[in-house]
């Protein structure tokens, strides 16, 4: 009777397995993800997006005490207000009708445009306002919404032309769009939310709140339309209802700003003549107490460089106190030659030893340097105002200290060390302390490898020396220097650094209040120290994550906006969060540690999932997070405190009707004695009694991400494990540690060896073995084809071939230049082309490629911004002259990893139909028999299966 019941069971369960399909390329676009997700101040509503991949999102908000759920279709970017009384929100136009209108090559201002929706958290009610641009609700006040409308629907305007009358002339608004020289405003409606009155205020440019939500400032600008329409900068009193004009008058006016009280705002803005070239902005000031605003800085005033200027496009910021404003400035621009005849001069870039970038990266960075501005400062109450500039041209950077309360800022510079990074790929810098009453400068770091930070209070700078591999304070007061981590046996770098660089540091985690401590990262431990050295470091988790190989990380739980520097420090005795991954296991959680103490840390969970964006509610000990694991789709969760959890949304439930798989811990060890493991991804409905194919897909190291949910989607160029998975594929994907100079062989000691660890079962078919890799996977694919036949199909991405040809290349994505990725970081040579150039030779394929015999397809992408796509091209051609089967994939105008959502989807099916003839023993397709010839190109893309062998 048992044996037949067990007959019985074991039927049941694999006709249910059996009745499962496998994913096809049709269910892509509405699988799901999670995307934004929040809690109201008072933590008795959660709201979250669930998105598609190409479809409409949804937008819920949850009343975690009631369960009542309001679903608001296409809804995005949603905030609640202050007082969790409200919530606001974009609503997308359907997907379908932007797609019409996109087919019908419709202009920007015809497209279907956002809405707005506004719940109401008391009585559930959903206002919706068509055609809205942007929102906002104040910081701290309640009660209040604003927002921009779009400009009025001119769809059936375009339809029926109107025919103009004697006389009757052209406005702005009637050019096409981007030949009007000023763009004009539109409505800004101010709502109150308790009354539901509004307050319209037309051809409104931009708007800003002030904290506590009583001031509004806004600009106008007017129409040549309606000569009547007010133009200028104005101020709304959101409570009395009573508007200041600030500026009245025609201009530029942005970049708003108030201080903490709400008491005082400045801008930046210009009034030049509408056809002058280059704007002379102003810096403007104003407060409750006067009636106008005031030119706080111009073009003249006391301080300012000879030649210099206000920059239009730099921030602009209040210290907290309020007693000083910062801005930024720049050299004044020179205005373009209208003298020069276009056709009659050269077009030359003039290539410089000395300059300090390469002119690609020059390029690149061209229109980004002409808007760079400079930090400078200004007393506002000083009774002899005048502009204190803070940094320069050969002191570019500077950030403020203690949110601009600080006497100093800390500046920095790589001035004279900047042509390194064509080798080193970043440079060493020097550090002041800036004074912010007379600008002058003080050094207090000198060619630093690493970083500095001053602390939250602005008492200390803390920084890192790489080359030392040692985390250090400076004091501002006294100029003492500490070094914080001297004497320790454990390791504050990369305990496994394989790259033939300096090791990084593990990080900041935070910092305590009042500056008494920093508390920093090794590999597994958090660490407190005094950062003047007047106490001995402490290890505030005691050791508890090094003995149990887990890694403990500070969660900052906050979202509370209201303190500026709320996250850059905690209480001296505060009890925090942590993360914690257990390295051996791969299992993901939280733990709790009181930061004033040294003990274990108390466990609150660990599990085998993924868990992401822990966030508190500001005054309610509610949480909101989403967790996931390989088999488990992501969704969003609330707790109190993990023993319960309350799961809120439900995605992806399309999943359990499809075959979908397991995710394992794999482990082996290498020719060389190494310790190496790997993921191993099984089809859900395994059989051990079968064979099956396997690809193994690599980059680095992928073990950490064992419970990682991958969705079945059109992925840039790496494997689509879920599909392949899905569709009767073993997936293995190996983690690889370098030995510098040999990468080549590294990957061969770890991922050859893994595969055949994996042979030794006997579900596993090694003679239907392939292998895929994108960018340095698709490298370490290349390399292995050379080395032997064990892989019957392979399938490299964006791959370097030569490494002689490619390390004086070009990165275009960023103009800079390729040497530094083989002499310092991923392709680990650690020596120059001339210095060694075997080992160059020995770990390009190209060199090898008579010994391949493993069919191969190559995607090369002639906009690749990373790899130079000629290194694509040198390994199809030198494949093709050796008569080898080689296939080469050119999505044109594509990056280094595929952006367009049509080009993810056609490599999909390619891989797919490639993988399936090599390793299933399917047919071919026509785009591998036969090809697609370019005369065809853009009305086949070969994908129909033949008779014919490749």
């Amino acid at each position: 009777m048992q044996k037949r019941l067990t007959v019985i069971l074991f039927f049941v369960v694999s006709f249910a397995y059996a009745q499962k399909k496998p994913l096809d390329h049709s269910v892509y676009d509405t699988w799901e993800s999670i995307g934004t997700k929040q809690l109201s101040n008072n933590g008795q509503w959660a709201m979250y997006s669930i998105l598609q991949q190409e479809g409409d999102a949804q937008l819920y908000l949850a009343n975690i005490k009631t369960n009542i759920k309001i679903n608001v279709p296409r809804g995005m970017n949603a905030q609640f207000s202050n007082d969790s009384k409200f919530a606001a929100f974009n609503i997308r136009p359907l997907n379908k009708e932007l797609r019409q209108a996109k087919i019908k090559k419709k202009k920007s201002d015809e497209l279907p445009k956002d809405s707005l929706g506004i719940a109401n958290l008391t009585n559930n009610a959903v206002t919706k306002v068509p055609r809205v641009k942007s929102f906002k609700f104040p910081e701290e006040g309640t009660g209040v919404l604003a927002y921009l409308t779009e400009k009025p629907d001119t769809a059936q305007k375009a339809m029926k032309p109107v025919e103009k009358k004697d006389g009757e002339t052209d406005f702005a608004d009637d050019e096409p769009a981007g030949k009007g020289k000023t763009e004009e405003g539109t409505d800004l409606v101010v709502k109150n939310l308790i009354t539901g009155t509004d307050k319209t205020f037309k051809y409104v440019t931009d708007y800003y709140f002030s904290k506590d939500g009583k001031q509004l400032v806004f600009a106008c600008s007017g129409s040549k339309k309606d000569k009547t329409a007010p133009q200028g900068v104005f101020l709304l009193n959101t409570e009395k209802g009573t508007l200041k004009t600030l500026i009245k008058g025609k201009g530029s006016f942005k970049n708003f700003t108030f201080d903490e009280e709400s008491e005082h705002v400045a801008f930046v803005g210009e009034q030049s003549p509408e056809k002058k070239e280059i704007k002379d902005y102003n810096i403007y000031y104003s407060s409750l107490t006067l009636d106008t605003a005031q030119i706080l800085v111009d073009f003249d005033m006391p301080g300012l460089p000879a030649k210099w200027s206000v920059n239009g496009d730099g921030k602009i910021a209040f210290s907290k106190d309020g007693k000083k404003l910062y801005f930024g400035i720049s050299p004044v621009k020179k205005p373009k030659d209208t003298t020069i005849v276009d056709f009659e001069v050269a077009k030359v870039d003039v290539w410089n030893y000395k300059d300090d970038y390469l002119q690609p990266m020059q390029l690149k960075n061209a229109e980004r340097d002409s808007k760079k501005s400079y930090l400078s400062v200004i007393d506002v109450y000083s009774s002899d105002p005048k502009v204190i500039p803070l940094t320069d041209i050969k002191l570019p950077d500077a950030s403020i200290i203690a949110e601009g309360d600080a006497a100093q800022v800390l500046a920095s510079t790589d001035y004279g060390r900047r042509i390194e990074s064509q080798w080193s790929g970043s440079t060493s810098k020097d550090y002041y302390l800036v004074d912010t009453k007379n600008g002058q400068r003080k050094k207090i770091i000198e060619n630093l490898n690493g970083y500095a930070l001053a602390s939250p209070g602005g008492n200390y700078i803390l920084y890192f020396d790489r080359k030392l591999g040692i985390w250090n304070t400076y004091q501002v007061a006294s100029g003492k220097v500490t070094v914080l981590t001297a004497g320790l046996t454990e390791k504050f770098v990369d305990e496994e650094n394989d790259v033939p660089d300096l090791p990084s540091a593990y990080g900041l985690a935070t910092w305590t209040e009042g500056d008494k401590a920093v508390l920093i990262n090794d590999k597994y431990d958090i660490w407190s120290f005094s950062p003047d050295g007047k106490s001995a470091p402490k290890n505030i988790t005691a050791g508890f994550g090094r003995a149990n190989n887990i890694t403990f990380r500070y969660e900052n739980v906050r979202t509370d906006r209201t303190e500026r520097n709320a996250s850059k420090f905690v209480k001296a005795n505060e009890l925090v969060w942590l993360s914690a991954f257990n390295n051996l296991t791969k299992e993901n959680g939280f733990y709790r540690t009181n930061v004033g103490t040294a003990k274990a840390p108390e466990p609150v969970v660990m599990a085998k999932f993924k868990y992401s964006g822990l966030t508190k509610a500001k005054d309610a000990d509610v949480y909101i997070y989403d967790k996931a694991n390989y088999v488990e789709s992501p969704n969003v969760y609330i707790t109190t405190d993990f023993k319960t959890e309350t799961k809120l949304s439900n995605t992806n439930p399309q999943q359990k009707n499809y075959n979908w798989g397991t995710a394992e811990l794999v482990k082996w060890t290498t020719p060389k004695g190494y310790k190496a493991e790997g993921i191993l991804y099984k089809p859900e409905n395994f059989d051990p009694n079968k064979k099956y194919p396997m690809i193994a897909y690599f980059y680095e190291k992928l073990t950490d991400g064992l419970y990682t949910y991958q969705a079945p989607a059109p992925t840039p160029s790496r494997l689509n494990i879920s599909y392949f998975v899905s569709n009767g594929y073993l997936v293995f994907a190996p983690d690889i540690s370098y030995e510098t100079g040999h990468p080549g062989k590294s990957a061969v000691e770890f991922i050859n060896s893994g595969v055949e660890s994996l042979k030794k079962n006997s579900w596993v078919d090694g003679s239907k073995i392939g292998i895929q890799g994108q960018s340095w996977g698709g490298y370490q694919v290349a390399y292995l084809i050379t080395q032997n036949d064990m892989y019957a199909a392979a399938w490299a991405g964006a791959p370097v071939v030569n490494m002689t040809s490619a390390y004086g290349g070009i990165r275009w994505e960023t103009g800079m230049n390729r040497q530094f990725q083989y002499e310092k970081t991923q392709s680990r040579i650690g020596a120059t082309l001339w210095e060694k150039p075997e080992l160059y030779i020995e770990n390009s394929p190209l060199f090898m490629l008579p010994k391949v015999n493993t069919p191969v397809v190559i995607m090369a992408n002639d906009a690749d911004g990373a790899v130079p796509w000629y290194q694509g091209i040198e390994m199809f051609t030198a494949l093709r002259r050796l008569g080898k089967p080689v296939w080469m994939l050119n999505y044109n105008g594509e990056a280094h990893n595929l952006v367009q959502r049509q080009n993810r989807k056609d490599i999909q099916i390619r891989e797919q139909q490639f993988f399936d003839y090599y390793l299933k023993g399917t047919k071919a397709p026509a785009w591998m028999t036969i090809g697609i010839p370019a005369t065809e190109k853009g009305k086949t893309w070969g994908f129909e299966l033949t008779d014919d062998k490749p």
